[in-house]
C-alpha cells in the first residue's frame, strides 16, 4: 500500500470513529423520545415490583417520558429477562435484575449470560432472614433447629424457586444435616402469608418485603443470613454466628441489553444517581432495611454483580 493509499485508508478510519461517536451523542441527546418499559419479572407486589413502581414515578419528571411496569413472571425471572433480550438494545426496555435471577447463571446451561446484559446501577442491597409466624412454637432458631433434628424432612421453608438464592443458602443449612422441606412460591404474595395460613413453617426473604407483616406483629425473624447482626434486629443471630458461612445478599439492579450505545446507558445512570438520593427513595431504601451505600452507578455495578456470581458459584460448590 502506498502512502496515498495509507493516508485515505486512514481518513476513511477516522471519519467512520467520528460518525459513530456523532450518531451515539445525537442518540443519547435525544433519548428518551418514547416510553421506556420497565420489566418486573415477578408478579405485582413484591420487593423488585415496589422498586420498580418507585423508580417509574420519580424517574419519570427527570426523562421527560413515562416508565410503565410491566410484570412479567415465571421461570425465576427467566420469562421476564426472555422478554428484555428479545427487544432492541436501545435503551427503551429495562428489567429489574435481583440476585435470585442472578443465581441462575451459577447453574448449568444458563438461558443467558452476563455478556448478554448492561448493567446501568445497583439500587438495593440488603440482607434476608428466616422468619416464622408471630406465634410460632419456634421462638429461637435454637428452637426451630431442634425440631429439625427431632422430626428431619417435616418441616417447610418457603422460597421463591429452585436455583435461586433462596436454595443455595438453605442448602448450606442443609449440609449440617437439618433436613427440611423447600416450598417454591412463585407469586410474592402467597409466599409472604404461606407462613400465616399454615402452608410453611418459615419463610425465606428480606425484612423489607414483609416490611408490613413485621409492623402489624404477624411474623418475626429467627435467623439473619449474613457475617453479623443487624442493628435493627440487634437481637436476632447472624448465619455466621450459628457456624452457616453464607451470606448472599439481595440486590435489585436495572439492566438493559448488551448492545445498548454507552451514552444512553450513562443517561439511564446518571438519572438513577438522582433518584437514589431523593428523600423519597431514602426513605425506601430505610424502610426496606437496605445498606445506606446500596447505589452502585453504570461503571462499578458489572464488577458488583461479577462479584456476586462468584461468590455463588462458591457457594454452590460447596453444597
Amino acid at each position: 500500500m502506498n502512502l496515498r493509499q495509507t493516508t485515505r485508508s486512514f481518513a476513511c478510519s477516522l471519519a467512520v470513529a467520528a460518525c459513530a461517536v456523532f450518531s451515539g451523542n445525537a442518540i443519547a441527546a435525544g433519548y428518551p423520545e418514547r416510553p421506556i418499559e420497565l420489566i418486573v419479572p415477578w408478579g405485582p407486589g413484591g420487593g423488585a415490583d415496589q422498586l420498580a413502581r418507585l423508580i417509574s414515578k420519580l424517574a419519570e419528571p427527570l426523562l421527560g417520558q413515562g416508565l410503565p411496569v410491566v410484570n412479567v413472571p415465571g421461570g425465576t425471572g427467566g420469562t421476564g429477562m426472555a422478554k428484555l433480550l428479545s427487544a432492541p438494545a436501545d435503551g427503551y426496555s429495562a428489567v429489574v435484575y435481583i440476585a435470585d435471577s442472578h443465581a441462575l447463571l451459577a447453574g448449568k446451561s444458563p438461558r443467558w449470560t452476563m455478556s448478554d446484559i448492561t448493567p446501568v446501577a445497583v439500587m438495593l442491597k440488603g440482607p434476608s432472614f428466616i422468619f416464622v409466624k408471630e406465634d410460632s412454637p419456634y421462638k429461637t432458631w435454637a428452637d426451630f433447629e431442634k425440631a429439625l433434628r427431632a422430626e428431619p424432612g417435616k418441616l417447610k421453608v418457603a422460597t421463591l424457586g429452585f436455583g435461586s438464592v433462596d436454595e443455595f443458602s438453605l442448602n448450606v443449612i442443609a449440609k449440617k444435616n437439618l433436613k427440611f422441606v423447600q416450598v417454591p412460591f412463585s407469586k410474592p404474595s402467597e409466599r409472604y402469608v404461606s407462613i400465616l395460613g399454615g402452608h410453611a413453617d418459615a419463610l425465606y426473604e428480606q425484612a423489607g418485603d414483609v416490611a408490613q407483616f413485621l409492623n402489624n406483629k404477624q411474623m418475626r425473624p429467627l435467623m439473619i443470613f449474613g457475617k453479623e447482626r443487624l442493628p435493627a434486629f440487634k437481637d436476632i443471630p447472624s448465619s455466621f454466628e450459628l457456624g452457616y458461612n453464607v451470606a448472599l445478599p439481595q440486590f435489585r439492579a436495572i439492566v438493559v441489553r448488551a448492545g445498548t450505545p454507552p451514552d444512553v446507558v450513562k443517561k439511564l445512570s446518571d438519572t438513577l444517581a438522582k433518584v437514589a438520593a431523593m428523600p423519597e427513595y431514602r426513605k425506601f431504601l430505610e424502610e426496606q432495611f437496605g445498606a445506606a451505600d446500596s447505589f452502585v452507578d453504570s461503571s462499578k455495578a458489572t464488577s458488583y454483580i461479577d462479584e456476586q456470581l462468584e461468590d455463588m458459584k462458591k457457594t454452590l460448590a460447596t453444597n
